[in-house]
């Protein structure tokens, strides 16, 4: 009889086990639910500045999709000619992370605009020129004196212009500038509405293998333009693993560019109509990276807005460190 009632006490004693190990197992598959679960919906805003850089590939690849998903974040794709239009946008909350270029990131954060710096994409080296008709009598930077250029106001192409102008004894007031979108100053240039045009690549490039165009002033003058990745200061505070996981994608596109340049080339070149050939040189130019924002860059950022605070082009100084966070890629590092 006591065995009998023993045995009736064990089945009793092991069905609450039982569901209590229902109630933990149930406990560890919500810990472990999808990613997408754990968070409210957000919506994510990626521009596009200018066409030859990895966002483009990024978009074209879908290489953030399903990782943004898993995150229950939807991506929303805007473009931009250049840097000062996408300002714009930044200001009004429509862009939440990008790539700035050195005249509109320091315009930007001198007019107070909630962003941060939170990686390195380029030294900048190979980034701006000053192109000339060929033939041209303009053979130095003292011979723009009183000539007609083209450029995009609040661009690194105008703080380039800017620095060569301050080193060779000239100011801005002492050339006719015209501000024009790269649309509209490829034909100006070509027509010979204007003298000169303050660019890069890849209509650099092209123009010059085209034999249409002679680089009057470009990397051999030393000038870094530091390019810079940034975000939205609000969005990055809130959602910092969605910075997180879009660095981790850029570091692998940036892999998967180097590693397949043709493939990358044609992507470029058959939006832009322009040859394959000339697109690969300007990628290979580009010499694009992804680190954080060094001691070196920090110092030449703070140069230049201290030039462009002299010239005028700022309306107020800044201390450029103070815009700076490598946190992200810290973090991104340590996974």
């Amino acid at each position: 009889m006591s065995t009998k009632k023993e045995n009736n006490l064990k089945h009793l004693f092991l069905i609450p086990l039982s569901l209590l190990l229902l109630v933990l197992l149930a406990g560890c598959a919500n810990t472990e639910s999808p990613k997408s679960q754990d968070r409210n919906p957000v919506t994510v805003n990626l521009a596009i500045n200018g066409g030859t850089n990895l966002f483009t590939i990024i978009k074209e690849k879908g290489l953030l999709d399903e990782k943004f998903k898993a995150l229950n974040a939807t991506i929303i794709w805007s473009e931009f000619p250049s840097g000062p239009p996408l300002l714009e946008s930044l200001a009004a909350g429509r862009v939440d992370i990008s790539l700035l270029g050195d005249g509109a990131a320091l315009q930007g954060q001198s007019a107070g605009l909630p962003f941060v710096n939170i990686g390195l994409l380029s030294d900048g080296a190979k980034l701006n020129s000053i192109l000339v008709p060929t033939g041209s009598d303009i053979k130095t930077i003292g011979d723009l004196k009183g000539k007609k250029i083209a450029l995009a106001k609040g661009t690194t192409y105008h703080v380039f212009l800017l620095k060569l102008l301050e080193k060779n004894g000239l100011k801005e007031k002492d050339l006719n500038i015209v501000n024009l979108q790269a649309t509209d100053a490829l034909p100006a240039f070509l027509s010979g509405q204007v003298d000169a045009w303050a660019s890069g690549d890849p209509f650099k490039t092209q123009l010059s293998v085209q034999q249409k165009a002679t680089v009057l002033a470009g990397d051999e003058q030393g000038v870094l333009a530091p390019v810079s990745l940034i975000a939205r200061t609000d969005f990055a505070k809130k959602y910092p693993e969605l910075v997180i996981e879009f660095l981790s994608v850029y570091e692998e596109a940036l892999k998967w560019q180097n590693d397949n340049i043709d493939e990358v080339a044609k992507i470029h070149a058959d939006a832009r109509k322009i040859p394959v050939e000339i697109m690969k040189e300007v990628i290979i130019n580009q010499k694009a990276e992804l680190s954080p924002i060094s001691d070196a860059a920090v110092s030449t950022q703070q140069a230049s807005a201290d030039i462009l605070l002299e010239t005028g082009f700022l309306k107020k100084g800044i201390t450029y460190k103070e815009y700076v966070d490598n946190s992200f890629l810290e973090k991104l590092a340590d996974k």
